[in-house]
């Protein structure tokens, strides 16, 4: 899963700083392909949950939005890592861009509802007795069908 993959980036990078220095050209090779297919495994996930998450009108904006988000990070982690390694040594530049990508992971954990399958029940409180959602599922406030971002459902519910 993401998260898995998210974990063992950062695991990849304690391993690198625990190597003490710089590896040899084998071990950064082989260290630096373990963490790309850690990368890769969080992406593809990435991918799904956006997909899974808007419906198809919506999703263009919706990766467009993760494409900024990201691009976004990288234009602060970027410049971190080199000024970080050039002023502190790469041992040390690592230690913290590993310890801000372990701050994500931690901060998905708090944040994201775990066990959120993709038919949530869930429950209406603001909307109308008449309104069309509502209608679509016989009036009852309380109901469950495949949960997706939009008008009607603007977060993702909490569970209880």
């Amino acid at each position: 899963s993401g998260a898995t993959g998210a974990a063992a980036v950062c695991v990849g990078l304690g391993a690198w700083i625990a190597m003490a220095g710089l590896p040899g050209w084998g071990a950064f090779l082989m260290l630096w392909a373990v963490i790309g297919f850690c990368y890769a495994s969080i992406l593809t996930p990435s991918g799904r949950l956006l997909r899974s998450s808007a419906h198809a009108e919506d999703r263009p904006a919706v990766f467009a939005a993760q494409f900024a988000l990201s691009h976004a990070g990288w234009l602060v982690t970027y410049p971190l890592a080199g000024w970080a390694g050039k002023a502190l040594g790469m041992g040390t530049a690592l230690a913290l861009l590993g310890g801000l990508a372990l701050l994500g992971v931690v901060a998905a954990r708090l944040v994201w509802p775990a066990g959120l399958g993709r038919v949530v029940e869930h429950e209406h409180p603001d909307l109308p007795p008449d309104h069309p959602h509502l209608r679509a599922h016989h009036g009852n406030r309380r109901h469950k069908h495949v949960f997706v971002i939009d008008d009607e459902h603007r977060a993702w519910p909490t569970q209880g």
